[in-house]
């Protein structure tokens, strides 16, 4: 079993799902905490992503099925612990989203910054897990990218010995 992946989908779902609950419970006005960039907006949202309607028929089996092919590709990749903790994110996430619409049909969202929709702790887990990921990425690209140019160079060098050589 990977650690940081199933101890930081834990972590991340208890912290959205608790977010959630206090926001459902004590926010009922928008609170200014930096001027007009960023406050505390207590929303119910019965949309998917960005509030994107879905048929009711159609939003649960599809938000399913996307936890569980995330769940196998998570499972088939996440091999070190950066993937683990992006992946774990994600997932945590969107666990937690999914927890809250059970609740009662909507996902609670809270934190407005300037003009973009109001989204919520899981959603930020989300756009975090993703970004790690793709740093994972980047980062293993370089590398790959370095290895490459090792391997080129050294070819090169042979090359240029064995024609001094002759």
């Amino acid at each position: 079993m990977r650690k940081a992946l199933v101890s930081t989908a834990i972590l991340s779902a208890t912290i959205s799902l608790g977010t959630a609950l206090i926001a459902d419970r004590y926010l009922s006005e928008s609170i200014p905490l930096i001027g007009s960039v960023l406050s505390l907006h207590y929303y119910l949202n019965p949309g998917v992503a960005f509030g994107i309607l879905l048929p009711q028929s159609v939003e649960l089996p599809l938000i399913l099925l996307a936890l569980g092919l995330l769940i196998w590709v998570a499972h088939t990749s996440a091999h070190t612990r950066m993937s683990q903790v992006g992946f774990g994110l994600i997932l945590g996430g969107g666990l937690a989203n999914i927890v809250d619409r059970l609740i009662d049909g909507y996902v609670t969202d809270m934190f407005l910054v300037l003009e973009f929709p109001v989204f919520n702790a899981a959603d930020s887990c989300i756009t975090f897990g993703v970004v790690v990921l793709l740093l994972e990425m980047i980062e293993k690209g370089k590398e790959t990218g370095t290895r490459r140019g090792v391997r080129r160079q050294e070819s090169v060098t042979r090359r240029e010995t064995s024609t001094r050589r002759q």
